[in-house]
Parts: C-alpha cells; sequence; structure tokens
C-alpha cells in the first residue's frame, strides 16, 4: 500500500492561527504580564519560523506534530528573550583592561552609588544651593580638577600673564574636546600638526576629518617618520591659529624618526604667542612608571611643561566615564565654554556624578578603589595563584587546563607598546576546536570573552574580577560535560 505524502497545504492547515493561540489560558496570563503587544510579536515569529520550515521542506506531518506540541514553550521563550535587555554584562578574560569593545573602564563602586543617588532624586546640578540661584554644573568637578591639576602644573610654569591657572570643562568624548578647540580657537585659520600625527581613532574617526569639522584648516608639516620643530616654524603665518600635537596613542613608528620634544614646542608657540594644544587620548592622572610603563605622558607632565590646553579621555586610564576633558590655561579655556557648541557637546548629570565620584578616589589617594587602576597594578604572582585556584577545581577529563606565561595590555589606545606580564589559564577540551570552546564560553551566563591563540582558549583573570572566578569554574564544568 503506498504511503502517504503531506503536501504542503496539508502541514500548513495543521498551524493554529495567532488569535487561537493567544486564547490559551497560558498566553493570556503572560500577555497580563508582559503585554499583548511582546505575545504577539512573538507568537508571529514562532509560527513564521514553521511556515518557513515547510515551505523549505525540513518538515514532514511527525515533525509539525512535535512542533506543535511545544508550541506555546516556544512562545514564551521567544517573549522572554525579546524582554531581556541587550546590553548585559560580560566577564573580560581577554587581558585588554581598557577593552574599547567590552565598554573601556569599569566604574569603581563609589561612582555607581553616587550615580544611583544623583539618577534617583533632583540634584543641585545648576542650583546654588546657598544663594538659591541658579548655578554652574562645572563646580562640581572644577574643585576636584584643581586640586588634581592647578597647584603641581603651575609649578616651575612661568605665568603668561592675566590668564595663569588651570580650568577644566568636560564634554561628550575626546573627539569632541578636539573639536570643541579647534572650533573655538582655529575656526576660519590654519592648524599646524605633523603628519606623522595624523592618527586615526576607532570607528574611522580621523584627525583630519574632525579638523575639517570644526571650520579649522589643517597645514600638515614634515613627513610620516620625521617631523622637527623648525617644519613648525616655517609653516606659521599670519593665518595660522595654533599648534597641535597629537600623541600617538594607538600606534608606535620605529626606525629611521624625528619628532620635537614638547618642551621645543611650547618654546616656539610661547615665543610666537600662539596657543599650544595636546591631544593626550588617554590621558592619565597617575604615574604610569608605577606600573613599568615608560614613556607615555601624564596630563600633568604636559601641563607642567607649558601645554596650553590638553584634551583626554573620561574611560581609558582616568578610569572612569565616557567623557572627554579639555584642562589649561583659564582664558582659553572660558572661551571654550562660551562657544555655542559646548552646549551641544556637554554631558548630563549622571556623567558628572560618575566623574566627581572617580576623581574625589584620586584627591584621596584611593587609586585601588578604581578598578582599571587596580587590575594595572596586579602582579603576574597574584594573577598566578587565581588561575591554580580556577584550574583546581576543574576535573571533567575532556579539558586539558595548563597555567603559563603571558602578556596583557592596557588597551583603549593607551601605551600601544607596553605590556604586563601576566599568568595565563590556556585551555583545550576534547572533541571542540579553539575558536568552538571560545564560543560556547561567549554563550554562557554572563558570556565569557577568551582570546584564542595557538589552538587553545586563554583566559587572563587580570581583567576578571575575582567574585567572578566561581562563575568561570562553573562555565567550564558545563561545557565539558556537554
Amino acid at each position: 500500500m503506498p504511503v502517504k505524502i503531506d503536501s504542503s497545504a496539508d502541514l500548513y492547515r495543521k498551524l493554529p492561527s495567532v488569535d487561537e493561540l493567544q486564547r490559551s489560558s497560558e498566553l493570556a496570563a503572560l500577555a497580563t504580564s508582559e503585554g499583548q503587544a511582546a505575545v504577539t510579536d512573538a507568537t508571529r515569529a514562532v509560527l513564521g519560523s514553521l511556515r518557513q520550515e515547510i515551505s523549505d521542506g525540513r518538515l514532514d506531518a511527525n515533525a509539525v506534530d512535535l512542533a506543535l506540541s511545544g508550541l506555546e514553550s516556544a512562545i514564551i521563550r521567544r517573549v522572554r528573550q525579546s524582554l531581556k535587555y541587550s546590553l548585559r554584562p560580560v566577564i573580560n578574560a581577554t587581558g585588554v583592561i581598557l577593552h574599547t569593545n567590552l565598554g573601556r573602564a569599569p566604574l569603581p563602586a563609589s561612582t555607581l552609588e553616587h550615580i544611583r543617588e544623583t539618577a534617583a532624586s533632583y540634584s543641585n546640578l545648576e542650583f546654588d544651593v546657598a544663594t538659591g540661584e541658579r548655578g554652574k554644573r562645572d563646580v562640581h568637578l572644577d574643585r576636584l580638577f584643581r586640586k588634581l591639576l592647578d597647584e603641581s602644573a603651575s609649578a616651575g610654569v612661568p605665568a603668561r600673564g592675566p590668564e595663569a591657572g588651570i580650568s577644566t570643562i568636560v564634554v561628550n568624548n575626546n573627539a569632541a574636546a578636539v573639536l570643541l578647540a579647534l572650533n573655538t580657537l582655529a575656526e576660519g585659520g590654519e592648524v599646524i600638526v605633523s603628519r606623522g600625527e595624523l592618527v586615526e581613532i576607532g570607528g574611522s574617526f580621523r584627525i583630519p576629518d574632525v579638523m575639517s569639522k570644526s571650520n579649522a584648516i589643517l597645514r600638515e608639516v614634515g613627513t610620516t617618520n620625521r617631523t622637527r620643530v623648525g617644519d613648525y616654524e616655517k609653516a606659521i603665518n599670519d593665518k595660522t591659529r595654533l599648534l597641535l600635537r597629537v600623541h600617538r596613542s594607538n600606534f608606535q613608528i620605529t626606525g629611521f624618526t624625528e619628532q620635537p620634544q614638547i618642551e621645543e614646542l611650547v618654546s616656539l608657540a610661547h615665543k610666537r604667542n600662539l596657543p599650544l594644544i595636546e591631544d593626550l587620548g588617554s590621558g592619565a592622572l597617575f604615574d604610569l612608571s608605577s606600573i613599568g610603563v615608560n614613556g607615555e605622558p601624564s596630563v600633568l607632565d604636559s601641563l607642567r611643561q607649558g601645554v596650553d590646553v590638553v584634551t583626554y579621555s573620561g574611560d581609558k586610564l582616568l578610569g572612569g566615564p565616557q567623557a572627554g576633558m579639555l584642562s589649561g590655561r583659564s582664558d582659553l579655556i572660558a572661551r571654550m565654554r562660551a562657544n555655542s557648541l559646548f552646549r551641544a557637546l556637554r554631558v548630563d548629570k549622571l556623567t558628572y556624578a560618575a566623574l566627581e565620584a572617580t576623581l574625589l578616589a584620586y584627591v584621596k589617594g584611593e587609586h585601588d578603589a578604581i578598578p582599571a587602576l587596580r587590575m594595572m597594578h596586579l602582579s603576574k604572582e597574584e594573577i598566578g595563584r587565581r588561575a591554580e585556584a580556577v584550574a583546581e577545581k576543574i576535573n571533567p577529563s575532556q579539558l586539558s587546563l595548563e597555567v603559563i606565561d603571558g602578556e596583557s595590555v592596557i588597551g583603549g589606545g593607551a601605551a600601544p607598546s607596553a605590556v604586563l606580564p601576566t599568568r595565563l589559564l590556556a585551555i583545550a577540551c576534547e572533541g571542540l576546536s579553539a575558536d568552538e570552546l571560545s564560543s560556547s564560553l561567549r554563550v554562557a551566563d554572563p558570556p565569557i570573552i577568551a582570546r584564542v591563540e595557538d589552538g587553545r582558549v586563554l583566559l587572563d583573570l587580570r581583567t576578571v574580577f575575582p567574585e567572578q572566578d566561581e562563575a568561570i569554574v562553573k562555565a567550564l564544568i558545563e561545557v565539558a560535560g556537554k
């Protein structure tokens, strides 16, 4: 007797309608708790997937019946998934401390608490409590920046008239800071910069493009590998508005190279009565040599040497939220504050709260309270002990674990040649390639982001919070047990 083969039309007729499904008690209850729109969208999506599989010839009658038996469960899972946050925490086991794709610097606990307090209530963001009049949002950070920069920066630097003193303003990132500085001080005029400093940062944003948007005119000097102070001096004319130095924060030029010392540029700028702006990019407020990184200028270093305005980021070496700072001569900063562009680029109360708490940790000398700085200061031995402890808790025979020497990096376009010695947990899993093992860790809850090198998955606990070690143990055991 011939076997009956169901046609696509027969299979389609087995599928219930959206309305019929939503009348079930389970989905009706879900609609009450999560909203009718979410349940309807999920129902249509699940039924649509089934129809597509029937159309592709991937389902027979038995398979359709099996799918229908779990239809409500599939819709519930779809609703739950659609209502989850897209932005969520991950475990950074890459060893890249300021990982741009993973949100750069994690914030200190005191910062999170200050954000919570400020966000959950009204605040004195632009209100002077003492006078009862309108205030300025700058005051909440200005006192802290002055403590950290003004006194130390001015030591040994000759005052240049009434503009002496250091002020700071904040915009939404360092690119915005550079844009504001160039537009304020050089709109319609020329800005002299070395060809070797025309950098491109993440997302294809380039210094020439930022300069073009500021309505300043780029005047390139020198060559890619060699620029002398004389090149700057020859380029100065009646259209020149400022000198710009861009820190090569995300690359190095080695070999037959030359670059003016910052003291030379300061001397030339002062002699020709031109502002010198330095785009530091990362911008540290602590001594980088304390973690073995030499040759990287801090914000203080630049200001002490007489740079007029320094621009830098909040979520890189500073260890705070995304922001762009402009610190320097009070008269120049006042002009930037008066620029209408400043209002378009200014930050909100949450960024001010996050920066205030982060800066307060610096003022108190509590550097270990800032996660990024604490990670930088971890020793190879400390990290190795944690890696050994994690390895000892994992027994599945399918896993091969070894603790080996390795290197961490600062990341975030900071100190590109600097590496920090570390110990890595090197893992291989029977039946899985390194890429497959890495993929399995990424679908853990929370996702674990690792490195893959030489056919093994590498976990660097420098960038893993100690309380996350158990999550790594659990994820590895689950992967090995599949």
